[in-house]
């Protein structure tokens, strides 16, 4: 996780079928809590999504001649 100073406070409004699936990822302990399984959740979709996608578009510059 990010160094305490480098992370900053957001306010999120989600579905209740959303909060309730947290909760039971939370309660199975798979989480420790709403707000680490949101970090994670947010982590995955910017490797995916942001920083993989980067990579890849980098990786195709590179092949192109």
């Amino acid at each position: 996780m990010c160094p305490v100073s480098a992370v900053k406070l957001i306010t999120l409004y989600l579905p209740e079928s959303y909060l309730k699936a947290l909760d039971e990822l939370v309660e199975k302990r798979y989480y420790p809590s709403r707000a680490e399984a949101i970090r994670v959740a947010i982590r995955d979709l910017l490797n995916r999504e942001f920083w993989g996608r980067k990579e890849m578009e980098g990786e195709g510059r590179g092949q192109r001649r």
